[in-house]
């Protein structure tokens, strides 16, 4: 198994919100875990309760796999992701807006050019997958959208 394998696996484990995965190939096996960490806003607030924690995770699973049905917009290159022209600008897109196909939808900067990314269908954003400003790789699910 090489490295870009266990990338590919490590990005399957953030698109469907897994936790852990393990797979066993040609007598090797390989085993990621992502633990989860909840921070509390308050000092010295109770822990969270388990069964609470599992009901949220079933829940944000069931929410994946809602969402995994709409088609995704994918980064076409490597680089940084930018939901706007500049940071004193509307981004180009919020959950909930309606495109047309051909729409910008946001930027890849990628060696300092600023590379615009166009929706391939019209619909509706249900998901934007990744933060203003983080980089992203080729292939890199940027947006769902619902087709109307």
């Amino acid at each position: 198994m090489d490295l870009n394998e266990i990338k590919k696996l490590a990005d399957l484990m953030c698109e469907m919100a897994l936790t852990e995965i393990e797979l066993e190939e040609g007598g090797k096996r390989i085993r990621l875990r992502k633990e989860i960490l909840f921070a509390s806003k308050e000092r010295g607030s109770a822990p969270v309760a388990s069964s609470q924690v599992e009901n949220e995770t079933a829940a944000a699973i069931e929410s994946k796999a809602e969402l995994g049905r709409y088609p995704v917009v994918r980064s076409p290159i490597v680089g940084t992701f930018y939901k706007s022209a500049s940071p004193d600008v509307d981004p180009y897109v919020e959950i909930g807006d309606i495109v047309k196909k051909g729409q910008i939808l946001c930027i890849v900067e990628a060696m300092k050019l600023m590379n615009e990314i166009e929706s391939d269908l019209d619909g509706k954003i249900v998901e934007i997958c990744v933060e203003d400003g983080t980089a992203v790789e080729y292939g890199k699910p940027l947006f769902r959208i619902e087709p109307v």
